[in-house]
């Protein structure tokens, strides 16, 4: 696994990122009018000499840059191809005692997250949630629930997925992880059918008493009929 470096070009308000290994593109903002007194010399870090226009002269690229750049006389822009870490530094655009100061960085992509979930039980819907990184050594824990996780800006639960970013101006980095079968929220009671059970069981326990009662009747009366005696006279 191989680092990939970017670069940052800076001119005013301006922001550029270039990836290593690609071309870097350095631009002045500005009209640059030259005339036979004045030439134009790209400088980097204040003391390499990347290369110069002249009024009258094409444009000429100095030994260490020659074949990896190139420098163009109608707007005096400059290409660095294929750029590597240590081309990150200060680039000046010199006209004769004007500069125009042209700075670039080099911020490392960000690296992967680990995103770690813990169940504090079995049968809870509370959860450990650790997110860290390797590289800077970034380590935050946060408690959280069914619905919502602390500093949502670095970790957020979105229905049953919790999101870990790690990001800079270059790259960014996401880890995420399904929680759904770690924490199933308890199913809700419908008190509509509890209610409707409840009244049908009061109504079945009373239509068997009331059978009961009346086979109860029934069989006494039956038992006084039998005990009548007819006498003639």
């Amino acid at each position: 696994m191989f680092a990939i470096h970017f670069f940052s070009v800076v001119s005013g308000l301006q922001h550029v990122f270039v990836q290593h290994g690609k071309d870097l593109h350095l631009d002045v903002k500005k009209p640059v009018e030259l005339d036979q007194k004045t030439d134009f010399f790209w400088k980097f870090n204040t003391s390499n000499y990347v290369g110069k226009i002249g009024y009258s002269t094409e444009a000429i690229l100095f030994d260490s840059y020659e074949g990896r750049a190139e420098l163009f006389k109608q707007n005096c822009s400059l290409i660095l191809k294929t750029v590597q870490h240590n081309d990150s530094g200060d680039y000046i655009g010199i006209i004769c005692c004007k500069l125009i100061h042209i700075c670039y960085s080099s911020p490392d992509p960000v690296s992967p997250v680990d995103l770690t979930v813990n169940s504090s039980g079995s049968d809870s819907c509370n959860i450990t949630v650790t997110c860290r990184t390797a590289d800077l050594n970034i380590s935050r824990t946060f408690r959280c629930d069914a619905q919502n996780c602390s500093q949502v800006e670095e970790k957020s639960l979105k229905q049953d997925t919790i999101v870990c970013n790690h990001s800079n101006q270059v790259s960014w980095k996401q880890s995420n992880k399904v929680i759904k079968l770690q924490c199933e929220p308890k199913p809700e009671t419908n008190n509509t059918v509890v209610i409707v059970i409840t009244i049908a069981v009061v109504a079945a326990v009373v239509i068997i008493l009331a059978a009961k009662m009346y086979f109860y009747q029934r069989k006494k009366g039956m038992c006084k009929l039998k005990h009548v005696f007819i006498k003639e006279l």
